[in-house]
């Protein structure tokens, strides 16, 4: 953001303050300064008119100018060619040194005197306002011939640069910048008086303003007849220093309005809004293709995209004719969340909407029509036309007590309540001890108490608040995804122990393998609209498909035992994203060495159980049929943790093993958020022996083994700690039955177990599975 100290004058009075003060204010305040340049323009160059001006009789481009400097009618040649008799000008005198460092001496040109030069602007170290020297008009102020024109404040500036933050878009202006000096330095801001030049014919018989639905965006209308228009030289001046310009003068006028007082300002022409049988312009606010609230005509012609761009055939062209004056204001967070949804080619005034414009219209219309008719014989048409959404206000209380706390040191109410007034910021409501503080619509950045107190500390200056000792009473800050990033940090180190190594993938894979496979894609309304390759056209539904990849290509490169493992997310058809674990075991259950003779077993579906729970803890298996097409039809289980189903454990279909050159391989997919993580508290141990005691009971083949271990969940004395399966044995004499081996752990928290009481312990179990499913003992 740019300002000069002159413009800045302009809303406050700086009267007394040096640019070296307003700067080192500018950097207390939170505005930080990028750069200082100072205009000084040489002695000896002073204000002047000229006379007369001919033609040189030997030269085409040269003219012989009478010029007035006060003291004296000097003759001076001039080259440039919009020299002309009545002009005020700046002339640099016999004497002068120019900051290009020429020494300015009595000449001939072609035979003819010349005793001093016409200046441009750069001529005399302004910035570079076009092709030739300067018209100077009265909106420089008063001055006299011969009078130097350092003398003159908009000669002999400051220009500050300042550095904002992206929230701070109400700054992005002179009057919002004097805002935040008025608050500084305690002097009040300079309000503009709207002066009434409206004329009698009314805008509503040229301009009729329509909406096709609510958009949260408000618009004012204005409309003047253009005539004779003359850019005044401030303008120009001012539009140099900023470093931008527009090639027609009205929109020279309203970018110059706009970085003024902070209103984004647009010129229509009237007649782009118009049919060729009817006079009456219709302006309609709609939606575009994309959504965006614009501008249109009757026919749907587009004319601006509010807050973004105006197209070029509704700008204005001339200086005359009746032009339609625009000031919009749509709020920061729509425009921005708008533009990363769908973005669209932007203007030069996006910048200032998508951190926030000022919100106060009439008073930004107000001062371009005064500049246009100061400087021209235009009329304007009387009234206004606008659109307009209420503004919800935002209340934020905070206490006095809050503020002093939060800051660290006693700040004096008066001064709390001058800073926030001087800010614009309403606090009328506010009680001996609370301040009710509404918040203006242009500080879009304020939303709690710490906004507030912060708005203070900047204005009181943090250097001026005493110094104290810091208690540090810190709050737990660890949220879930810390403790999410050290449960899968955890894991990896715990698959890494047992043998498997990490594999990453993409997210995202083939659709057309997945749904071979008989996994769920995305669908199809929420597919990828631009995906990498097309190989990876879709988000992953599963891990395993990854790591049968990943394992496959491991074997092509000699690896006779691959173990891997992969932590990452998954995505249900409507896109819902979950972790998983997902582990992989193909081919030798260890490397080849002198304990196995060089001839290693492969890895089994009790190897790879005992894997699993190595790394997530004790499991339990339940017979199951997996959804997919990737498991064996008969070695398919369905794990628990502590009764909780939290994923499937399967051996790889043959045809599967054989589609990636695969060995015998067995895969895991565990629900990751359902595997327990926590601290593990201690439990009380018995102090008293255990017992052991093993049952071999004949039970038909086709039983379940789930089933007999449900019976004796149900029927067991508190007595049994645990019982597992350690033998299966059958033969022709048992025929359809099997003999399977149980070995059961007994103790007691109270005393040693006699043989009475495990005796009892076993015939309870026996007889209930002998009542229940029929088996009892060998």
């Amino acid at each position: 953001m740019i300002v000069t100290k002159s413009w800045l004058n302009e809303w406050i009075d700086l009267e007394g303050i040096s640019t070296q003060e307003l700067a080192k204010t500018f950097n207390s305040i939170g505005l930080e300064v990028d750069r200082i340049h100072e205009y000084q323009v040489p002695a000896k160059i002073v204000f002047g008119k000229v006379l007369e001006c001919e033609k040189h009789p030997d030269a085409d481009k040269l003219n012989i100018c009478k010029v007035d400097i006060g003291s004296c009618v000097r003759q001076i040649v001039c080259g440039a060619s919009n020299v002309r008799a009545g002009l005020y000008v700046v002339v640099a005198t016999v004497g002068a040194i120019m900051p290009s460092g020429l020494a300015i001496k009595p000449v001939k040109l072609r035979g003819v005197d010349s005793e001093g030069m016409i200046c441009s602007a750069s001529e005399i170290g302004l910035p570079d306002l076009g092709k030739g020297i300067m018209e100077l008009d009265e909106s420089i102020g008063k001055f006299v011939l011969g009078q130097e024109v350092n003398e003159n404040p908009l000669f002999n500036d400051d220009l500050i640069e300042i550095e904002l933050t992206a929230n701070r878009g109400d700054c992005l202006s002179i009057r919002g910048v004097a805002r935040d000096l008025s608050a500084a330095f305690d002097r009040p801001i300079k309000e503009y008086e709207k002066t009434d030049n409206d004329e009698k014919r009314g805008i509503g018989r040229i301009l009729y303003l329509s909406h096709e639905k609510d958009l949260d965006v408000n618009l004012r209308y204005k409309a003047i007849d253009l005539k004779e228009l003359t850019l005044p030289f401030i303008v120009k001046l001012r539009l140099g220093q900023i470093e931008d310009t527009r090639k027609c003068d009205v929109e020279a006028i309203t970018l110059y309005v706009t970085h003024s007082t902070g209103v984004i300002l647009r010129a229509y022409k009237h007649e782009f809004f118009t049919n060729d049988d009817e006079p009456m312009a219709k302006v309609i606010l709609g939606e575009d293709k994309n959504n965006y609230a614009c501008i249109k005509t009757q026919d749907g012609k587009i004319a601006s995209i509010v807050g973004i761009i105006q197209k070029d055939e509704s700008k204005v062209t001339k200086n005359e004719g009746v032009v339609l004056l625009e000031a919009s204001y749509i709020p920061p967070d729509i425009i921005s969340k708008k533009m990363s949804q769908s973005k669209i080619e932007s203007g030069p005034m996006f910048y200032k909407t998508s951190r926030g414009s000022e919100p106060e219209l009439t008073g930004g219309l107000s001062y371009c029509i005064d500049l246009i008719e100061a400087n021209s014989v235009s009329s304007t048409f009387s009234g206004s036309i606008e659109l307009s959404n209420s503004f919800k206000e935002k209340i934020v209380i905070v206490t006095k007590q809050e503020i002093d706390a939060i800051i660290g040191a006693d700040i004096d109410k008066v001064v709390i309540t001058k800073i926030l007034k001087n800010l614009g910021f309403d606090v009328s409501k506010s009680s001996v001890d609370k301040f009710v503080v509404s918040v203006p619509q242009f500080r879009h950045d304020i939303v709690n108490k710490q906004d507030i107190v912060e708005e203070i500390v900047r204005m009181v200056g943090i250097d001026n608040i005493p110094s104290k000792p810091f208690a540090l009473q810190e709050a737990n800050r660890l949220e879930d995804n810390y403790f999410e990033y050290k449960k899968r940090s955890l894991f990896r180190h715990r698959c890494a122990q047992s043998g498997f190594f990490e594999s990453v993938h993409f997210v995202f894979d083939e659709k057309k393998v997945l749904e071979s496979y008989g996994f769920e894609t995305t669908k199809k309304e929420l597919e990828l609209l631009n995906p990498i390759v097309q190989t990876l056209d879709t988000l992953r539904p599963t891990l395993l498909t990854g790591l049968l990849k990943a394992a496959s290509a491991n074997v092509k490169n000699g690896y006779a035992s691959v173990k891997l493992f992969e932590i990452g997310s998954v995505f249900t058809p409507l896109r819902e994203e979950s972790y998983k674990i997902s582990f992989i075991f193909s081919g030798d259950k260890e490397n080849e060495s002198l304990a196995n003779s060089g001839k290693p077993q492969k890895v089994d579906f009790a190897f790879f159980t005992q894997k699993i729970a190595d790394i997530i803890g004790d499991v339990e298996l339940s017979e199951y049929e997996t959804k997919h097409k990737l498991s064996h039809t008969y070695q398919s289980a369905q794990v628990f943790l502590k009764g909780e189903a939290v994923g499937e454990l399967f051996r790889v279909h043959p045809e599967v093993e054989k589609a990636y050159d695969l060995d015998t391989t067995f895969m895991c997919e565990l629900d990751f958020a359902k595997i327990p993580y926590g601290l593990k508290t201690a439990q009380q141990k018995s102090k008293y022996q255990a017992s052991f005691r093993d049952l071999s009971i004949i039970m038909p083949k086709d039983m379940s083994y789930e089933k007999v271990k449900d019976v004796i969940n149900a029927h067991a004395l508190k007595e049994v700690v645990r019982f597992y399966p350690v033998d299966r044995y059958s033969d022709e004499s048992l025929g359809e039955n099997m003999s399977l081996s149980l070995r059961f752990v007994l103790q007691s928290d109270e005393k040693t177990l006699e043989e009475e009481d495990i005796t009892s312990a076993m015939n309870s179990i026996l007889n209930a599975l002998n009542s229940e499913l029929g088996i009892g003992l060998r």
